[in-house]
């Protein structure tokens, strides 16, 4: 229920900043030439398609438990490229209404209100073209992070300087009541994401408690709240994640990690972390006491409560949020079957396999392992997540579609799971995948 209100209000709220300035401009402005009207239009949809864009990867929880980060990011993405087509657009009508306006293309003859439209539009393309091709430029996150949020804010402030030059909309009482009120949000949101959240609050430092060795190349990171306050406000769900930083700074690297450990309230939380950078890398030389910032916990990537059975399909530390799962499962006593099918490229890279042991007494709870470079006196099974794997691996599950499917992982074993699932008639209303790469 609590879930189904947030959707509510946030949709109702997004709505609001999408279509409200157009509907309010069109109630209060007499009807004049197309071209004149259409123009502002496509400007006023592309202002509230840009601020949209630019809350909703604010780091909101509500709004991440809400949607899930997958849903989140990909609205973003659609946003942000809506704005730019209505953008153009919007330049287009204003040089059909007016052809003579072409020139204020010319950046060294322009006034403030052009010149501020370009540097918006320019900044704003600048952004789409280095998202679509940050894997062929193999941008670092860090860099393509700073980028992208320094791109999106000159977009968005050249923008409102362009409509203060304008000095047409502004004008009107109600229009400017109306810009107000979203630059209000804006500020609201934006200053909890980077002031509040990140160097004011509280309850976002964590200590490290200890640093647990999984494999050579991975580690688990166990945090305690620094203060008994944090561990209530971090309230998570089995599946959620977390920001984590180093350094209080807005400035410090951080990076996204699913939590590993049961959601229960004892005001610690763990991370299993594979050393794949410079960052994670760092992460097992903590001591411990060591100041932890923690930004979270955020995504809908969670199986409640209901009454089905749960199917996870996980590879590499993808097993870390069905970790979370199956612990907080086991410390609940749930009677739920779990069937978890764990991919691997060697036998070594297999984690939690003693714990996953024990788990099997504890929870009805299948265990089915898989070696894509398996040694020759593996007897489990080989290869990629196809029909035949998932066929047995539910073959006493009546109806598979009364089951709830988790994914996550490389993105190719996500897709081989998406396509078998597919295959058997599961309906996509009970899959549920958390592949996210964001800023």
């Amino acid at each position: 229920m609590e879930q189904r209100i947030a959707r509510t209000a946030w949709l109702v709220t997004f709505g609001a900043v999408l279509v409200l300035p157009v509907l309010l401009y069109l109630a209060i402005t007499p009807a004049g030439p197309m071209w004149s009207q259409l123009s502002t239009v496509t400007g006023l949809l592309a202002l509230s398609a840009l601020a949209c864009a630019t809350i909703l990867p604010s780091r909101l929880r509500s709004l991440t438990r809400a949607f899930g980060i997958e849903s989140v990011l990909d609205v973003h993405r659609f946003l942000g490229c809506s704005a730019a087509i209505l953008t153009l657009l919007h330049l287009a009508c204003v040089v059909a209404a007016d052809p003579a306006k072409v020139a204020l293309l010319d950046v060294t003859h322009a006034g403030p209100a052009p010149l501020s439209a370009t540097a918006s539009t320019v900044a704003m393309l600048t952004l789409i073209v280095l998202a679509m091709l940050r894997s062929r430029l193999r941008l670092a996150y860090e860099a393509f992070r700073w980028s992208h949020v320094g791109l999106a804010a000159a977009s968005l402030l050249f923008a409102g300087l362009h409509v203060w030059f304008l000095n047409k909309l502004v004008a009107h009482p109600v229009m400017d009541g109306m810009f107000a009120a979203i630059a209000a949000l804006l500020i609201a949101v934006l200053g909890y994401r980077w002031i509040w959240r990140t160097m004011l609050d509280p309850t976002a430092e964590f200590i490290v408690q200890q640093v647990r060795a999984e494999t050579h190349t991975v580690s688990t990171l166990v945090l305690k709240a620094r203060t008994r306050h944090s561990g209530e406000v971090f309230d998570f769900e089995p599946g959620q994640f977390a920001w984590i930083r180093l350094d209080r700074s807005p400035a410090a690297q951080e990076h996204p990690f699913t939590i590993a450990s049961a959601a229960r309230r004892d005001h610690t939380v763990e991370f299993t972390i594979r050393h794949a950078g410079d960052f994670t890398k760092a992460l097992p030389g903590l001591h411990p006491g060591s100041p932890v910032w923690v930004d979270g916990p955020h995504g809908a990537f969670t199986p409640g409560t209901g009454r089905t059975g749960v199917v996870m399909i996980a590879g590499g530390v993808g097993v870390t949020p069905m970790m979370s799962m199956l612990r907080t499962a086991a410390h609940r006593g749930d009677r739920r079957p779990y069937r978890l099918v764990v991919v691997a490229g060697r036998r070594e890279e297999l984690l939690f396999r003693d714990e996953l042991a024990v788990m099997r007494t504890q929870l009805d709870l299948e265990v089915t392992e898989v070696l894509r470079r398996p040694v020759p006196d593996w007897s489990g099974h080989t290869g990629d997540i196809g029909v035949g794997l998932l066929t047995a691996v539910l073959a006493a599950e009546e109806r598979l579609g009364d089951l709830d499917y988790f994914l996550c992982g490389p993105a190719g074993l996500v897709t081989d799971a998406l396509d078998a699932l597919s295959v058997l008639d599961v309906p996509l209303d009970r899959i549920h995948t958390e592949q996210f790469d964001m800023v």
